[in-house]
């Protein structure tokens, strides 16, 4: 795939060229046919568009959850089978099996918050579970595939370790054998996020205000160069031993950015609930309170949570807590989540991905 960024002139390297020298390089040692498909109008339509709104609007977008859903197994997916193809493989660390067979929850004790009965199992379909290398697995990225995109997925990596992978391909003497993983922005390349904002994003400064006494500390030069959780670039000395500023919060009206000394104490900082919107669900929508795990982020271990569905707003009446609205479809039904342990610096506009175990269920959007 050829994505927007390859032809704009972007601060950064993007080893595009490089990259489609290698995969063809590799189907000629395979001896299969290799294409470039042009997407990078789809891309910047369905992803960088979404990217750069976000962050005008103060949120903090994940570019890769959605590349996948509207673009590889979206956009991609669709020329694939309009080509008379029956699959779609790709390189995600993760695992597609088939319902009911080989899959056990690896904590039993995942109940239902109050019934204290378990989960049924699944209906017919496919199941996505974590890759089997833990320090690999890209599970969290396909939080918001459908039932159908991973009908049409095939992960041939995902029960093997990284050493694994090499020595097959080492032994098979493929050219990428020894490649470096790569990093960045989804296709957008090795391109610094903060290069990336500054070329397409207008800067909008405002002040740096401190979050317990609302003392004004500074000026910053753009709310989306900055995320909660964020210590890092805000340049503010704290002039107290052993106590660094974080970014709490950001203040829409005056363009703020809210900050405190770093700990359990900083406001905004810590939560013990929040609210998910643009649900998707894999496999049957939640319709009942039940007791899951979630990733508040890649690479965050699965953390024990309380997920209530808020139904869909009725055309004549109000939403209702703990019970979906028939036939809604799952992008218009929220979820209110309470953790059973306080997590640091959820930002609006990231993705929780929803487990059972190693399974993943689905996923939803921070408010």
């Amino acid at each position: 795939m050829k994505n927007w960024i390859n032809e704009d002139q972007v601060i950064g390297h993007c080893p595009w060229r490089q990259d489609i020298d290698d995969a063809r390089a590799v189907a000629d040692k395979l001896g299969i046919e290799f294409r470039v498909v042009n997407l990078m109008e789809d891309y910047r339509r369905l992803v960088v568009d979404y990217l750069l709104d976000g962050y005008q609007r103060g949120l903090t977008p994940n570019p890769d959850v959605m590349c996948n859903s509207r673009v590889k197994f979206g956009v991609f997916a669709a020329y694939a089978r309009a080509e008379g193809f029956a699959a779609l493989a790709t390189g995600h660390y993760a695992r597609r099996i088939e319902c009911g067979r080989g899959f056990t929850p690896l904590h039993d004790n995942l109940t239902a918050p109050e019934s204290g009965h378990k989960a049924p199992p699944t209906s017919e379909g496919y199941s996505l579970l974590e890759g089997l290398d833990q320090n690999k697995d890209q599970s969290y990225f396909l939080a918001l595939l459908s039932q159908e995109q991973l009908r049409f997925a095939r992960f041939p990596v995902g029960h093997l370790a990284k050493p694994e992978l090499r020595a097959l391909a080492a032994e098979a003497r493929l050219p990428t054998a020894a490649k470096k993983d790569s990093q960045g922005i989804c296709f957008i390349g090795e391109v610094k996020m903060a290069d990336f904002l500054k070329a397409y994003v207008p800067e909008h400064s405002g002040p740096i205000v401190r979050a317990t006494d609302g003392q004004v500390l500074g000026e910053h030069r753009g709310l989306h160069y900055y995320t909660i959780g964020q210590r890092r670039g805000i340049r503010i000395p704290s002039n107290t031993d052993d106590k660094a500023y974080v970014v709490t919060g950001k203040r829409a009206g005056d363009h703020a950015l809210l900050v405190a000394f770093d700990g359990p104490e900083a406001p905004g900082l810590w939560a013990s609930e929040c609210r998910l919107h643009s649900l998707s669900f894999i496999n049957e929508p939640m319709t009942e309170p039940r007791r899951l795990e979630c990733r508040v982020r890649y690479r965050d271990p699965r953390v024990v949570i309380e997920f209530t569905p808020v139904g869909a707003v009725a055309p004549n009446g109000p939403s209702e807590v703990g019970r979906v609205i028939p036939n809604a479809p799952s992008s218009s039904v929220s979820a209110h989540i309470r953790f059973t342990q306080p997590q640091r610096a959820l930002a609006s506009g990231q993705i929780m991905a929803l487990y059972e175990g190693e399974k993943l269920l689905g996923g939803g959007v921070f408010v």
